[in-house]
């Protein structure tokens, strides 16, 4: 008989790899597969039976899916090496002032934003994970201290709520296999 694959997707920002290597040191009934999703999929893979769960950025309309909310992203800024906005350790609104804001056009353009402001050209917010996550030589980022934080939580079907699904949510939170819920 084969075990059965658990496929957690997780959208850019997330690294799962401390949930993973939790899995794999118990005696799980299930081999786990990670799938990178990008943010405006995030939904659609759940509703399509592309991974059985998913790590997602809030807010997601979720009626018909479980949604545990797990941590904040603190928000940052990221501008330029050469940009005055680099000097300040942290930023607020009132820093920001008349400086040229290059905004999300959609869910996944973190890195195109990221782009556009190397250039010299502005700023553009993000959570700090995107910030990370896209950083280069010629950009650098810092915490926005007035900004609402983004939240990341697990979503999966209600519909398809099993054993195995509960057991990957007693992962990601910390359970053991020999502590009870």
């Amino acid at each position: 008989m084969t075990r059965p694959v658990l496929r957690v997707g997780f959208v850019p920002g997330v690294e799962p790899d401390r949930f993973v290597r939790r899995w794999r040191a118990g005696r799980r009934p299930a081999f786990l597969e990670t799938v990178p999703v990008p943010v405006s999929a995030q939904r659609s893979v759940l509703e399509h039976g592309e991974v059985d769960m998913c790590f997602v950025r809030l807010p997601l309309q979720a009626d018909d899916l479980h949604v545990i909310p797990l941590w904040e992203e603190r928000p940052a800024v990221v501008m330029s090496g050469e940009s005055t906005l680099s000097l300040y350790d942290e930023l607020s609104a009132t820093e920001l002032g008349d400086e040229t804001e290059i905004p999300a056009a959609d869910p996944d353009d973190a890195a195109q934003r990221v782009e556009v402001v190397a250039t010299g050209v502005g700023f553009t917010r993000l959570p700090l994970s995107l910030a990370r996550l896209h950083h280069r030589k010629d950009v650098t980022h810092r915490p926005l201290t007035d900004a609402e934080p983004t939240r990341i939580a697990l979503a999966w079907p209600r519909a398809k709520d099993d054993d195995l699904r509960q057991e990957f949510v007693g992962v990601v939170r910390g359970r053991t296999p020999r502590s009870s819920r």
